[in-house]
Parts: structure tokens; C-alpha cells; sequence
């Protein structure tokens, strides 16, 4: 069964087609990075702007790089949800207009499910019930996992998603847009433990996150406590630099991994899926990986092309849904 899947849900525009949920046979990727660098942030206007100029090529290349034709498809897939409203309207839109044109089944996904689904395309062996975390710019969100289709949220963010935070202390320091990879690279020359950030775990049996505090104790460290009034931002040395960063980033990783293992006890869980953007963070990677293998559990992630946001894995978990016949009327909406 082929199914072709669209993923606009914020500033990467991507086609792909999957075979039978597992079996990619092309997954096109239109980033929007040059475009939003300057501005520090993605800028949801030109995000759209570039999906609709994109959106027709992506497709088209993602169906000559398969190297099957568009009357094979058995399904479209797109993401409605959580996602920039605009962005989200135009990949579904288009979606819509294939099913419709086509006459085949119109599948949609929720974004966060699917990049839970993308460790699936690559390691089938998946174990449910499994903790789910999907971390990201935009969502830093746990799940009991039951099975492909099936996701129950039981803790998330409460302010800034660690992603979000990545970016914000990135700008901080200097570096440019999106920082997270910046800092996972240069965190590697500094020393986690140089400075000592607060780790906010919230309530004693808490699954929510909050990363303000942890941004606002870098905003401090770097500008003083009356960083509010405008200064000049103080010349760090580059050892600073690669400090403030591997602190930063271990106190976030520490809190990520802690509430995560503690969810696999509370719900006596044997696997961990891990999704998103910010899973591609060598750190969060090899302290994940750690903690997980003394206490005997399975951890499962995609390979960073899967990390970002993608429509091969909008494909595969549509492949799961459309065996339960679970199809959307054209009246289905965008919900960001």
C-alpha cells in the first residue's frame, strides 16, 4: 500500500511516499532555515508564504524520486494538528484537493503522534505500552503510548518547550538560528557542571515541564539581574561560551530524562519512544540511553532525517489508520 503523506505544519515543507508504514521510498524536505535565521524565529507569514510556493514541487518530487505514478496512491495523508494555523491550512488544503481529485481515502494525522510513529519506521520491534516524548521547538509533551494509533498525554510543558528555550538562550549567547544543534555542538568543548542552573521539576509527582527558569538564569548569568534595562551584551570568551552552553543543556537533559524514566515507573512501562527535533541532541541521546539501560528498558528513536519535521512519518501512521479505516470527509479542519 502506498501512501503519500504532506507535512506543513511550520516552517518545513515535505512530501513523501511510504510503502506498507514502514518502507520510504521518498521523503523530500523543503527547509525554510535561510528564511527565518535573520529573524531570530519563524515568522509565520513567510513560513506560508514559502509552503504555498513550494508545496506543488515538493509533491511532484517526492513522486518521481519513488518512481511510481500519482494514480497509485492508494491514500493522502497530511498533518491538521498542533501546528501555525496558516501553515497547517495549506498542506491540508492540498491534501484535500488530491483526495478529491484522485479519489482516494483522506487520512490526517496529529503532528506530535507522528513523530512518536517515526522511531517505528525504523525499529519495528516497538514494545507497547510505551512512554512517548516528543520533544521539540514547539512541544515538549509525554505520553502513555498504546499502541501506533492510540497516545495518552500525561505531562507537558507549562511555558517555553525545551527546543524553545534552546533558541532563546542560543540568542543569548550569540549564536545563530536555531540554536540547538550550536549548542549541542559547542556544549562538547565546555563543562556541564561549570554552573550550577535550576533544574524546575515542579510538583513531587509532576510530568510537566518548565524551561523559563532555567532561560531566565542564563539571561542573568550573561547580563546581570537588571538584564531588562538595554545594555550592551558583555564579549564572551569562547570557553564561557561553551560553558554556559554544556551547563545549560544539563540542566535541561537532566529534567527531560528524569521525568521521563520516572513516568516508565509510575505506569510500569519497559520502552521509551523518542520524537522530535530536539531527539536528535547527542546529550539527551547518551543520558536517555544511560538511564534506560539500568533500569532494562528499551529506548527507541528515529534517525535525525526522521527528528525534523517530516512527511514520512505523517505517511507511516496514516498507513496504521487507514487499516481501521480511520478517514477524514473534506470538512475536516486545520487545528493549531
Amino acid at each position: 500500500m502506498l501512501i503519500l503523506g504532506i507535512e506543513t505544519s511550520c516552517d518545513e515543507t515535505s512530501a513523501a511516499i511510504v510503502e506498507d508504514g514502514v518502507k520510504v521510498l521518498s521523503n523530500i524536505v523543503a527547509s525554510q532555515q535561510k528564511l527565518h535565521t535573520r529573524f531570530g524565529g519563524v515568522v509565520p507569514e513567510i513560513a506560508c508564504r514559502a509552503h504555498t510556493d513550494k508545496i506543488i514541487t515538493v509533491i511532484d518530487n517526492a513522486v518521481m524520486e519513488a518512481n511510481v505514478e500519482i494514480n497509485d496512491i492508494n491514500a493522502i495523508s497530511v498533518a491538521n494538528t498542533p501546528g501555525l494555523i496558516g501553515a497547517l491550512l495549506i498542506g491540508l488544503t492540498t491534501a484535500k484537493t488530491l483526495s478529491w481529485i484522485l479519489k482516494i481515502p483522506l487520512i490526517t494525522a496529529n503532528h506530535l503522534h507522528a513523530h512518536i510513529y517515526a522511531s517505528k519506521i525504523e525499529h519495528e520491534d516497538i514494545n507497547y505500552p510505551a512512554v512517548s516524548m516528543v520533544v521539540s521547538g514547539g512541544h515538549t509533551t509525554l505520553f502513555l503510548t498504546h499502541s501506533e494509533t492510540k497516545h495518552t498525554p500525561i505531562g507537558g510543558t507549562i511555558d517555553d518547550a525545551a527546543g524553545e528555550a534552546f533558541d532563546k538562550v542560543g540568542k543569548i549567547l550569540g549564536l545563530s538560528y536555531p540554536a540547538g544543534p550550536e549548542i549541542d555542538n559547542i556544549s562538547k568543548k565546555g563543562n556541564e557542571r561549570a554552573i550550577s542552573f535550576p533544574r524546575s521539576y515542579l510538583g513531587k509527582d509532576s510530568l510537566d515541564f518548565s524551561f523559563s527558569g532555567v532561560k531566565t538564569a542564563v539571561l542573568y548569568r550573561c547580563l546581570g539581574q537588571d538584564s531588562r534595562i538595554a545594555k550592551e551584551r558583555p564579549i564572551l570568551k569562547d570557553h564561557e561560551i561553551a560553558d554556559l552552553a554544556a551547563s545549560f543543556q544539563e540542566a535541561v537533559v537532566d529534567v527531560l530524562v528524569d521525568k521521563t524514566i520516572y513516568a516508565t515507573t509510575k505506569f510500569s512501562v519497559k520502552s521509551i519512544i523518542m520524537g522530535g527535533g530536539v531527539a536528535s541532541n547527542s546529550r539527551l541521546r547518551q543520558k536517555l540511553a544511560d538511564a534506560a539501560k539500568q533500569r532494562d528498558i528499551s529506548l527507541y528513536y528515529p534517525s535525525k532525517i526522521l527528528c525534523i519535521d517530516n512527511a514520512a512519518m505523517i505517511a507511516g501512521l496514516a498507513y496504521h489508520k487507514y487499516q481501521k479505516e480511520e478517514f477524514s470527509r473534506l470538512e475536516v479542519e486545520a487545528i493549531p
